[in-house]
Formats: C-alpha cells, structure tokens, sequence
C-alpha cells in the first residue's frame, strides 16, 4: 500500500483542521476519493445526500463534496465539467503531506509516472498531491487538505476538468 495506516487527533494533525477525522471502528482510515460530473449540482446533492444519509461537508458555487463515513468515502460532485454522469478523477485522502510524499515514492519506485502538486489550490482546498494516469488514462491522486480556501482554483484553469492526460484533473 502506498499509504500507512494513520492515526490522528481529533480533527487535527500537524498544525491543520481537518473536515472530519475519518474514523472507522475507532481506527483512522484514508478514505477514497470518487469525483463525478453532474449537470445540475442540486438534484446531485438531494440525490446523494439521500443515498448516502449525508449532507454536504463543503459546497460551493458549481462544487460538492461529501465526507461520507460509512462507508469511508470523499464523494466531489463538479457541476457541467466533463459528460454529465462521468467520472472525473478517482483519489485517496490521506492526512498529512509526509503520507503523500510516501505515497509518490512508492509510486515511482513500482514504476508509475508521478506528477506531484505542493501548496495547490484546487477544488476550494490548498492540498499537497501527487497523480498517476491509471488503465486508459482514468486520472488518479493521492491528497492531503491543507486549508480550506474560498476560491477554487489558482492559476491553471484546467482543474476539475476531465479528460486531459498532461494536466489532469484535481480535487
């Protein structure tokens, strides 16, 4: 596994806040990340808020995101990117910057190109990540959430877009 198991404190690890603690059955799990592409946010949001007996942990304009416990799932829904119903990346939340240098590390050593992003603003949250293009280029990060952050994106306007290989998608 690319990433160790974890404990953390009460919402806090290394200085920063989390959202949630990602607890299951008393141990801390990183949670997979499933980001979709809806063509209209508020029905996305009663459908799954329904689904899942979850609200939305953050939501913004065009943006979603669940931080479902059972089970353990990090659920972005980004609304008109991409084909409306298709997924736009997959990822793992873990909880610290040294979990995603870990992860880049044993990623590159199995031989997968590792892009790695640090201090990133992307999806209303500064994270530290790394990609790797999966089997037929399905976009694929390993993350920690540094701070949350009011706008979406800084810089590169290709995040939460699918379908780009070079500059894949972010969240």
């Amino acid at each position: 596994m690319p990433w160790p198991n974890h404990n953390i404190d009460n919402y806090q690890c290394d200085g920063y806040l989390y959202i949630d603690n990602h607890q299951y059955e008393g141990v801390s799990v990183s949670r997979v990340q499933l980001a979709l592409n809806v063509s209209n946010l508020d029905q996305a949001i009663e459908f799954y808020s329904k689904f899942f007996k979850s609200e939305p942990a953050k939501l913004r304009p065009g943006y979603a995101n669940f931080a479902i416990e059972e089970p353990p799932l990090k659920l972005v829904l980004i609304e008109n990117e991409g084909e409306p119903g298709s997924l736009n990346h997959l990822g793992v939340e873990v909880f610290s910057t040294d979990e995603v240098l870990q992860s880049t590390k044993y990623l590159s050593e199995v031989g997968l190109t590792a892009r790695v992003e640090e201090n990133t603003t992307c999806c209303f949250a500064l994270q530290d990540k790394v990609w790797v293009e999966g089997v037929d280029g399905s976009p694929w990060e390993v993350y920690t959430v540094l701070a949350d952050s009011p706008t979406a994106i800084e810089g590169d306007s290709s995040c939460c877009q699918s379908g780009q290989s070079e500059s894949i998608a972010c969240c």
